[in-house]
Formats: structure tokens, C-alpha cells, sequence
């Protein structure tokens, strides 16, 4: 099992290095990475934030270090994510992505049309300017995964 946490603004330096380090963005994190998860002891192994906006969130920042690839280290990261957003009352959750589409998939993600997110999720930096416009855009309703507390009695 990892150590995931919720990232501290003294976690920023390491973050934005291991998002150059994955190719990923980082010019719009937020200054006080609410929603933002990390894991790992000694090193930052890797990382995942949100963006909510309502009823609606923007998966973003999802990268583990080379070295602990292949670990669950992600699906880790995601269910902190996950978890976060239904504590924060979040019913849909949105990505974009050019390489993990696979393994969003895999979690119950799935593909939309650009023009099909909303509103809230086409004004942020990333979908605007940061993600190249052949990004996979995906969506999660987060109803279809029921809580157990809200599971019908059978």
C-alpha cells in the first residue's frame, strides 16, 4: 500500500517536476492545490488533482514516476480522486487526455465529443489552451457507481 495524501503547497516544486517529467501540463496548477492527491514516502511517485466546478469536475495532473509504473500507484491515486469528488458532491467528472485513454476507459470513463462537455469544463486553461485539440475528452457520470449507503435493499 502507498501513502497518498493530499498535496501541500511545499509539494509544488516536486509536482511540477514530475508532470514536465510526464509530459504533462502545468502552467494553470493552482496555488494551493485544493483537490490535489500525492503519493510516496521519501520521493513524490506520483500525483492527481480535480478541478470542481458545482456538480462538475475536471480529472487533471494524473502521473506516476517511470519507476513505479505497473504498481496500482494510479488506481490508487484515482480512487482518492474519486472519493474527493463524491465527498464534494461532483455528478460528472471530465478529462482530457492523448495517452491514458485506455486506462480511463477501464475505470468507467467515457469518450465525448469536444462539443459536447459543458460550459464550466471548455472555459478551463486546460481545455482551452493547454490540451491539443486532439485530446480524448471523457466523461464519468458518477451515478452510475452507487455507494453502498445508496445501494437499494433488496
Amino acid at each position: 500500500m502507498n501513502r497518498v495524501v493530499s498535496a501541500a503547497p511545499d509539494d509544488r516544486s516536486e509536482i511540477v517536476a514530475l508532470l514536465r517529467s510526464c509530459a504533462l501540463p502545468t502552467e494553470d496548477l493552482p496555488p494551493t492545490l485544493d483537490h490535489f492527491f500525492v503519493a510516496g514516502d521519501d520521493d513524490l511517485d506520483g500525483v492527481i488533482g480535480l478541478e470542481v466546478f458545482g456538480s462538475r469536475g475536471l480529472v487533471r495532473s494524473l502521473a506516476v514516476a517511470p519507476g513505479r509504473r505497473g504498481q496500482g500507484l494510479a488506481h490508487e491515486l484515482w480512487q482518492h480522486a474519486l472519493a474527493r469528488a463524491r465527498a464534494l458532491g461532483v455528478r460528472e467528472l471530465y478529462l482530457l487526455t492523448t495517452t491514458a485513454e485506455a486506462i480511463f476507459a477501464h475505470w468507467g470513463f467515457t469518450p465525448v465529443a469536444r462539443d459536447d462537455a459543458p460550459e464550466e469544463i471548455r472555459r478551463t486553461e486546460e481545455f482551452r489552451n493547454l490540451c491539443p485539440s486532439s485530446a480524448a475528452v471523457m466523461r464519468l457520470v458518477m451515478n452510475e457507481f452507487l455507494r453502498p449507503s445508496s445501494r437499494p435493499s433488496v
